[in-house]
């Protein structure tokens, strides 16, 4: 299997290099993009994608409904209609940028932009990457949170999400209704 090329980039999203998956996944110095989709119905609900077994990193875990890697060259918008494309099967969406942050772990270092979607599927769920998929309330992912049942990422990036979802919900769902 040949390893993706990931662009490099510093804490404000600036390209300055290049560098293979392998590499990005094994040295948290090395940062790069990812981006995020969260797809809410027009009851509010969040799509969480449940990780497959095999995924090399949180498997079996819940996660926002949509992620994945920015590949070299990629704008990050680009990455996230590709990904929302090839997870879920949505294709022409619109997305509404929300906000972006650095995630870093013991293993990787990422930025990562999440945008949003209203769509209330269904959906096509990608086999070799999502093993279930299903609307939460977001009360619902509050009260489920302490049984670790999601990837530490989506624990921290919820709280910034419900929050945006709190304050942006009006101007979303009216852009899409």
């Amino acid at each position: 299997m040949k390893d993706e090329l990931f662009d490099l980039v510093d804490r404000e999203g600036n390209v300055i290099g290049q560098a293979p998956r392998s590499q990005c996944h094994a040295n948290p110095a090395l940062i790069h993009q990812a981006v995020h989709v969260a797809v809410f119905n027009h009851a509010s609900e969040l799509f969480l994608q449940k990780r497959v077994p095999t995924k090399e990193i949180q498997p079996d875990k819940w996660d926002i409904s949509v992620g994945g890697h920015v590949q070299a060259g990629e704008a990050p918008l680009a990455g996230a209609i590709r990904e929302l494309r090839e997870e879920l099967g949505v294709a022409n969406a619109i997305l509404t940028k929300a906000y972006e942050y650095i995630w870093e772990s013991s293993i990787e270092t990422e930025l990562i932009r999440t945008f949003v979607i209203v769509n209330e599927g269904p959906f096509i769920l990608q086999a070799d990457e999502i093993a279930d998929g299903r609307f939460w309330a977001l009360d619902e992912i509050v009260a489920t949170l302490p049984s670790g049942f999601a990837s530490p990422q989506f624990q921290h990036e919820f709280p910034q999400l419900r929050e945006w979802w709190k304050r942006e919900q009006s101007r979303v769902l009216a852009i899409t209704t």
